[in-house]
């Protein structure tokens, strides 16, 4: 059983809460969000709002800060192999009351059918919020463009203005 290492990452100001399923290994090690250099997150945000691509996990968190987007996963531990959430099992869900309680959060998002699922299963029923799913960052997601995924993306917009 791993147990998520990240803590959420949010504040008062924070408008939108994107959720994942559970970090990888590279993000793991790298200790933040969406670490993996091939997860385009970082690309399709900075798309969205026309800036450089953050590089570390300093310029992660500023950007998100900047953006008021709070970030967390679903999982909060798990058995896993690897990075591959089809592997997922015994699941342990994240109580996300702590960051709903403290922030003015509009919106959550998840980010892929993975995260979407979970959410259903585990946070819905107890938070009766839904959530919108937005297509997966991931690079298991090959099938979608950057300008694919940035486009879809756009829908998180409407609800920091």
């Amino acid at each position: 059983m791993i147990v998520h290492p990240i803590p959420p990452f949010y504040r008062k100001d924070s408008r939108i809460l994107i959720l994942g399923s559970f970090p990888s290994v590279k993000t793991r090690e790298m200790g933040f969000f969406y670490g993996h250099p091939q997860n385009r997150y970082w690309k399709v945000l900075a798309a969205l709002f026309e800036e450089a691509v953050p590089q570390t996990v300093e310029e992660w968190k500023g950007f998100l800060l900047r953006h008021h987007i709070a970030a967390w996963d679903v999982l909060y531990a798990c058995e896993i192999t690897g990075s591959s959430d089809a592997s997922i099992r015994s699941a342990v869900p994240t109580d996300l009351r702590p960051i709903l309680d403290a922030a003015d959060i509009r919106q959550i998002f998840v980010n892929g059918k993975t995260a979407e699922k979970m959410y259903k299963r585990f946070q819905e029923p107890q938070l009766a919020r839904p959530c919108l799913c937005l297509p997966s960052t991931s690079p298991a997601n090959a099938a979608w463009s950057l300008e694919k995924l940035t486009e879809a993306w756009r829908q998180i917009l409407p609800f920091l203005l």
